[in-house]
């Protein structure tokens, strides 16, 4: 069989590179038709079927009974779901090969659970990078026209793809990338913050949170912000709302900021960001549908819900109506946008959801209502409490007082906004060490970073965030 090499420099059938590079290129050109893509759709999800039914122990029982041929785009959603449960319970059994077939060996971070296995091989490698490639492309040209940029990867550990996927990427668009992740005890903040200054880093690749965590580091140890030279930040790992980042741009006046990739180890990358700061789904990877977080029913391919996944792949691990468990809302792309493919807007994850006085609220809705027109924020945490007879929240703000104005007056807008959303009573109180797990971001969860609800006892995430929150410290 003949084979090519891929960019990370495994191998893989040279048929398969010939021809996802064709539909690659017309894709990322927008001259993919409808037509042809369903006709693609139709054929990977034929092949997958085939693909894990044969050689997933977990998927011939699963999908024991079914008539993989008779399976189209339109009939998917009678096919039953795949779970967190079910990767954590069958754990290499959902595997469509044996290790050797792999490149590379990933996990994800049980943090909350066991760890999963998420190996990538060629064909995983290749198409997942893709996206990001063509993601990076048009934001780096959007900003530097044809120069190329330092690249900063502040990554979460080394059994996490975003090294490896951010290496490669770098080199196939020819930029320097330098690794420097804070949280490692061999590098931290300070040594971070002098590479980035000596090597004129000017896009850092990091979690939302760390934009945050990185200017109050800045700021501790002498630095003028004003003065470091980044003018990009690609955020990923966590919900990233347009208040977030118009606060994180006003800590880094140089820099914007724009969502790179929404994905996960298992999901591998879904979705990838343009200049808009819309993400857009790898369409030539997924069929993607929304259901009812709560019933499963299926909403079709658009509208808010959790988000379900097949993948279209047949690589080692791909998966079959994967609940991710995000709750998003999925819109068809403009025309004229950057980049193809369906625009996918993450709310947080579903188990983020949190009932506050008279408000059901999804993570993006309440760092929204708190952070509105706040600048100069270099953290916050809401907590709330109950006085016997209602609810009642208290945000706490890590404030720069020569961007962030007068505290009396941003409390006074908070508090209406919360109120008037949820009608409980809300207050503010700017603070200067915050609690730690709120540096943690989505390392387990953004409620456990973000929410202290001293309502009910501490559950199993919020235990496991402030275990690992001492990483993220800023002095050590």
């Amino acid at each position: 069989m003949t084979a090519a090499t891929t960019t990370a420099g495994v191998r893989l059938p040279a048929g398969f590179r010939a021809r996802y590079d064709d539909l690659s290129v017309r894709y990322y050109a927008g001259a993919l038709s409808e037509t042809d893509l369903r006709a693609w759709h139709d054929e990977r999800l034929t092949t997958v079927l085939k693909h894990v039914t044969t050689r997933s122990p977990f998927y011939r029982r699963h999908l024991a009974g079914i008539v993989v041929d008779a399976v189209t785009t339109s009939t998917l959603a009678a096919l039953p779901f795949t779970t967190k449960e079910d990767l954590r319970r069958e754990m290499y059994g959902v595997l469509s090969g044996p290790m050797s077939e792999a490149a590379i060996y990933y996990e994800t971070t049980g943090t909350t659970g066991a760890s999963t296995p998420c190996p990538r091989g060629p064909k995983d490698i290749l198409t997942s990078n893709r996206a990001v490639e063509q993601s990076w492309r048009r934001l780096l040209r959007h900003r530097f026209g044809d120069r190329m940029p330092v690249i900063g990867l502040m990554g979460p550990s080394e059994l996490y793809a975003f090294g490896d996927v951010f290496t490669a990427v770098a080199e196939s668009v020819g930029a320097c990338h330098v690794k420097i992740w804070p949280e490692s005890p061999r590098v931290g903040f300070r040594k971070a913050l002098r590479l980035i200054e000596e090597l004129g880093v000017e896009v850092v690749v990091c979690a939302p949170a760390l934009c945050l965590s990185l200017a109050k580091a800045a700021l501790h140890y002498g630095y003028d912000l004003r003065r470091l030279p980044i003018k990009m930040f690609l955020v990923l790992g966590e919900i990233c709302t347009p208040q977030l980042r118009a606060n994180v741009s006003s800590l880094w006046p140089d820099a914007t900021v724009y969502p790179t990739l929404y994905g996960s180890q298992e999901a591998l990358c879904i979705a990838t960001g343009a200049h808009t700061g819309e993400m857009h789904l790898a369409g030539l990877n997924y069929i993607a549908e929304v259901v009812d977080p709560r019933t499963g029913a299926s909403r079709g391919p658009f509208g808010e819900g959790e988000l379900v996944l097949t993948m279209l792949v047949d690589g080692i691990k791909p998966l079959i109506r994967y609940r991710t468990g995000d709750l998003v809302r999925v819109r068809p792309g403009r025309p004229d946008a950057p980049l193809p493919g369906p625009v996918v807007e993450v709310l947080g994850r579903a188990a983020d959801r949190i009932r506050v006085g008279a408000a059901d609220l999804q993570p993006a809705e309440l760092e929204a209502l708190v952070l509105e027109d706040v600048r100069g924020c270099l953290g916050y945490q809401i907590v709330l409490d109950n006085d016997g007879t209602q609810d009642t929240v208290t945000v706490r703000l890590d404030l720069v007082p020569a961007l962030a104005g007068e505290a009396p007056a941003i409390g006074a807008a908070v508090a209406a906004r919360l109120r008037e959303r949820t009608g409980v009573r809300a207050g503010l109180t700017v603070e200067a060490d915050l609690d730690p797990v709120t540096s943690t971001g989505s390392f387990v969860s953004w409620k456990a970073a973000r929410i202290l609800d001293n309502r009910t006892a501490p559950d199993a995430a919020v235990l496991a965030a402030r275990e690992v929150a001492h990483r993220y410290a800023i002095t050590t």
